[in-house]
């Protein structure tokens, strides 16, 4: 599918798309929910059992399928990008999540916990929270997406430090058919398409079936290879593809899902300092994800029990070419179970413990010389943790709620680790909420950080220590009628132990390494206004400064972020519209290079109302044309890696 003819110029093709759009009839009311609605919306993932946003012991965020469909998401760090104190680095070849002003290039989002329906996402073998095409879900198959910003580990131990993301897929009921969708951007060359059933029966089982495929050409752009004394287009080396499946079955006390993803991007930029402009070279994550759960209530509902079974597996693929071609496949496969039980008999008390075990019973990480098998490494490091966890939700008053929780984990790298939780909140007057809060979590380092070596570029450091970090935060939640709501939230954590790359002083090879603590104080001042006629506006200011301890300054950390999303019915047109405005300040690279600071624009058409059942929209990212560049890591040739232009999409879903 091509809706933009070759032979049109690009401004004419957007003229005709927001024609198109402009001329339907009748869009529906994608954001039907109000203010006082929305914030009703039960949070699931702070606290693994449902609460009201103003009980969670945080500063939580949903987005809801509304919000994804009316500003065109198509990936799970597009939507976050939306929220107060994140930024996004993409290096070509994987989308890396900032939170709160950390955000080293390369780090595989090892601090940001990622769940589906509250299973874990992160793989065994690189601990990595995947974004963009990796993660491996439909954003149609999403009902919302709950950000808890801050250390998650006292409920989820390993990863958990900079914040969780939870995502909640649609049921069967709420998709009643049959969906197919069809969608085509340009100048990627990008290609998709979905098939979706679901339905509720009447003995109330709820069921779910969906596959989806993207295939993109990418774009052509010119790198520079630095040291090599190559510079040059990088033609036809951009290209991705990956499929992606979802299934699911609930009824009664027990539910299943099924998630598959396999995707792969080729290489433009010679990552790993892999030999430049050379055709083949990609890096690929497959994702398979299993989880059985069982749920129900006893003893006149005081006692809530949750069981819950787990498999995971993630194989990643490479090729690179160093004068001849090598390949880094890494397998992670785990299982896993937990037990958790909620106890409400007490008077103003919610008693939550659970237990979770996990087993990586297989980790694996190989170098193979394709011309040279004799030549092959395999590093094979299996590990397990364990965690229990208990949490008190204490009803003090009438207006005063405290939340105490602590984790004990241990795993096979580090050993013992102890990550408490408090939060006080104090509901100050009727439209009013105060919260203060601390928390502490952890994460113990990867396989690929502790055990990978190629006896070349990298060695092994089996005494590296794991990373620690200490939150407090003040948040306020002011209400002002029944369609404004008002957040500030100042915040301090300072990271221990922050695993980098450093030398060995015996090889003189890289090595990861404890580095330099790290700390950072922010500011984040958000706004959620509705409108009776259908209209909502969202926007956030984030000032934030993070730095060593020594007072140098943290790379890719940007001090300012702002954030509008704009979404309203057009009735001249009868169509929606969907305005999103995104200010990233100055972010350092490795090299010491300050790049400037950008304003992205982005808009989206829709309308429902051509035909029964069918949706379509037009959208526009990069809606001027900016030209700006995200630092790289220092496994790149390039410093810094300019990201794409203005982009052309256009997408048709037909119900049945």
């Amino acid at each position: 599918m091509n809706p933009i003819p070759r032979s049109m110029t690009r401004r004419s093709a957007l003229a005709l798309a927001l024609a198109a759009a402009c001329s339907s009839a009748s869009a529906e009311d994608l954001l039907a929910l109000n203010l006082e609605q929305l914030l009703e919306v039960r949070i699931v993932g702070a606290s693994k059992y449902e609460q009201k946003q103003s009980e969670v012991a945080a500063a939580a965020s949903i987005i809801t399928a509304d919000e994804i469909r009316a500003f065109g998401w198509r990936t799970l760090d597009q939507a976050l990008a939306s929220l107060p104190g994140i930024h996004i680095t993409y290096d070509r070849q994987y989308t890396y999540l900032g939170t709160r002003g950390f955000g080293l290039p390369g780090d595989y989002n090892t601090r940001v916990l990622v769940m589906i329906n509250g299973n874990r996402v992160n793989d065994a073998a690189f601990d990595s929270g995947p974004m963009g095409r990796v993660f491996p879900l439909d954003m149609d198959l999403v009902e919302r997406i709950e950000f808890i910003p801050g250390p998650g580990g006292a409920v989820y131990g390993q990863n958990a430090m900079f914040g969780v993301v939870n995502v909640i897929t649609r049921g069967g009921g709420a998709i009643n058919g049959v969906e197919l969708a069809a969608g085509a951007q340009r100048p990627q060359s990008l290609r998709e398409g979905r098939a979706t059933w679901g339905n509720k029966f009447a003995n109330g089982v709820d069921m779910v079936l969906s596959a989806s495929a993207m295939r993109a050409r990418g774009e052509d752009r010119f790198f520079d290879f630095g040291a090599t004394g190559v510079a040059g287009v990088a033609r036809g080396l951009d290209g991705e593809r990956d499929q992606q499946f979802f299934a699911s079955i609930a009824g009664g006390t027990w539910s299943s899902d099924l998630v598959f993803g396999n995707r792969r991007k080729n290489d433009p930029t010679a990552s790993f300092q892999s030999s430049p402009l050379v055709v083949g070279q990609y890096q690929g994550d497959r994702f398979a994800l299993a989880q059985a759960q069982y749920r129900d209530s006893f003893f006149v509902d005081t006692v809530q029990l949750q069981a819950r079974l787990f498999a995971g597996q993630e194989r990643y693929t490479s090729e690179l070419n160093y004068g001849s071609v090598f390949s880094y496949p890494a397998t992670s496969e785990w299982i896993g179970a937990e037990l958790r039980t909620l106890y409400t008999g007490f008077v103003a008390h919610k008693l939550m413990l659970g237990v979770e075990l996990q087993d990586n019973r297989r980790i694996d990480q190989a170098i193979n010389d394709l011309a040279n098998p004799a030549n092959n490494v395999l590093i094979a490091s299996p590990s397990s943790r364990r965690g229990i966890y208990a949490q008190d939700e204490w009803r003090i008053g009438d207006t005063l709620l405290a939340t105490l929780g602590l984790r004990l984990d241990h795993n096979s790298a580090t050993g013992n680790k102890a990550s408490p939780r408090a939060g006080l909140i104090w509901q100050a007057a009727t439209a009013t909420t105060l919260k203060a809060l601390y928390g502490r979590a952890h994460r113990a380092p990867n396989a690929f950080e502790r055990d990978y070596s190629d006896g070349q570029a990298q060695v092994t450091n089996a005494t590296l220590r794991g990373e620690s970090i200490d939150t407090f935060e003040l948040v306020a939640d002011q209400r002002v009628g029944k369609n404004l709501n008002l957040r500030a939230a100042v915040y301090q954590w300072t990271m221990h132990d922050l695993i980098t790359l450093g030398i060995d002083p015996i090889t003189g090879l890289t090595q990861y390494q404890s580095g330099k603590a790290v700390k950072a104080t922010g500011l984040e001042l958000s706004a959620d206004k509705t409108w009776t006629w259908g209209g909502r506006l969202r926007g956030s200011l984030s000032a934030q400064d993070a730095h060593y301890m020594d007072g140098s300054k943290l790379i890719n950390s940007p001090k300012l972020l702002g954030k509008i999303n704009f979404s309203t019915p057009l009735p001249a047109a009868g169509a929606r519209l969907g305005y999103e405005l995104q200010y990233d300040g100055s972010r350092r690279t490795v090299a010491g290079v300050d790049l400037g600071g950008y304003a992205v624009s982005s808009l989206r058409l829709s309308t429902d109302r051509l035909a029964r059942g069918m949706v379509i929209g037009v959208g526009i990212r990069n809606l001027f044309d900016k030209r700006y560049a995200h630092p790289a890591a220092n496994s790149n040739w390039q410093d810094s890696l300019s990201q794409d232009g203005r982009s052309v999409r256009l997408d048709i879903s037909q119900r049945f």
